[in-house]
């Protein structure tokens, strides 16, 4: 009864303080029309303290949702134009000669911010790439022999183009890994698209968006997702899903065993059940169930999981392979 009621107070307590979101939302879409899944999935990595990867063809508004997402927010927001002549120093920032007092010092790159927007990240090659490892993983980077921590809330969302593969590089795998999730940006619906080109037509401009949070409402956010209750089924329901990835055959799904040449790694694990407890959050809810971890799966494993060649050859995708898995896991 205990455990009940102090579930129940923390149930009120999430009600009153996701407020902030439903004011973000509203302010979004006054700009944004559509891709709602996508803003909530931004909103998911806010307060799990996630990155996001955004896939999806050119004139789909990543750029835009970003960029609005932080005005909303009332977060420092900064876009880098990766670029195939990049260097790392250009995100991270270089050590400065001064002449005046014969010595060097420390200039901060444009990664000091607190929502960072990699647009077209494949754009670079993996040592620029790679420059985010630090920041993404550990929140802080090293300049020189000075380490300086970056500004909290942090979060990278990065962009790229599924289709176009001319002057671009694959992710390194220890890159992609680092991201929570990689959401697919897809085409507006027939009304939301009429809807876009009146909006674009009647204003001439992108309207504008009024900051609604501060930085204590995210902060008290957070420290209530960490606080949603797992209950130890659902916390081996989400090891199930993630072991099955690597070991399909001991899982029952011996049909994937050839299909998958890596599964997910133990990051996976733990960002599902953030994941999870973020979009509980969203529902208002003090506790997870198997429905949050399966609303988020997709975008937590798909570029975790590394197809074999008879996949590939098949033209069978990772979406597959995670729906049936999430089909054949007995659900607590």
């Amino acid at each position: 009864m205990q455990h009940a009621a102090g579930l129940e107070e923390l149930g009120r307590e999430i009600r009153d303080a996701s407020r902030f979101l439903d004011l973000a939302e509203e302010q979004i879409s006054s700009r944004i029309i559509g891709q709602k899944e996508v803003v909530h999935r931004v909103f998911i990595a806010l307060l799990a303290g996630g990155h996001i990867l955004l896939e999806g063809v050119p004139g789909l508004a990543k750029t835009l949702i970003v960029r609005t997402f932080a005005a909303a927010m009332n977060l420092q927001f900064q876009r880098i134009q990766f670029t195939p002549d990049m260097l790392p120093a250009d995100l991270v920032g270089t050590m400065v000669y001064n002449p005046k007092d014969m010595e060097f010092y420390a200039r901060q790159g444009p990664l000091f911010a607190n929502v960072i927007l990699a647009d077209e990240i494949n754009r670079s090659p993996a040592k620029v790439q790679s420059a985010l490892l630090e920041a993404m993983q550990e929140k802080q980077v090293t300049i020189g022999s000075s380490t300086f921590p970056l500004p909290e809330p942090f979060m990278v969302l990065a962009t790229q183009n599924p289709i176009e593969h001319e002057g671009t590089y694959l992710l390194p795998e220890a890159q992609i890994d680092r991201f929570m999730m990689k959401v697919i940006v897809g085409y507006p619906s027939y009304d939301e698209e009429l809807g876009i080109m009146q909006l674009a037509a009647a204003s001439g401009t992108i309207p504008e968006v009024r900051p609604v949070v501060d930085a204590g409402d995210i902060a008290a956010a957070r420290r209530l997702v960490d606080r949603i209750y797992v209950d130890p089924r659902v916390q081996r329901y989400i090891v199930d899903l993630v072991v099955a990835t690597r070991n399909p055959a001991a899982h029952g799904l011996a049909s994937l065993a050839s299909m998958i040449e890596y599964g997910a790694s133990p990051r996976a694990s733990i960002f599902l059940l953030l994941a999870a407890k973020a979009h509980a959050f969203l529902q208002h809810r003090a506790y997870i169930t198997p429905e949050d971890v399966k609303a988020i799966a997709y975008e937590t494993l798909r570029h975790r999981i590394i197809p074999g060649y008879e996949a590939e050859a098949d033209n069978i995708r990772t979406d597959d392979f995670i729906r049936e898995i999430l089909q054949h896991i007995e659900v607590p």
